[in-house]
């Protein structure tokens, strides 16, 4: 299993720490692990995150043709 800091999760998924967060808060994002005070997030969980953008992008363009 690989853990991600902020600065991984931001780069791998292009978005920003304030709308990272606000995903969390909405529950539209894996919520990180803690370490004492730091934060991290399972990479498989982004990468799972990640995927399903694209399935649903995929489907509305389906839908569309």
């Amino acid at each position: 299993m690989n853990f991600l800091d902020l600065k991984q999760v931001m780069s791998k998924t292009r978005a920003s720490r304030p709308y990272i967060y606000l995903l969390i808060s909405r529950n539209a994002f894996p919520r990180p692990v803690k370490f004492g005070s730091r934060s991290a997030w399972i990479e498989t969980e982004v990468e799972e995150w990640m995927r399903a953008r694209v399935a649903e992008r995929d489907a509305k363009g389906a839908q569309h043709a």
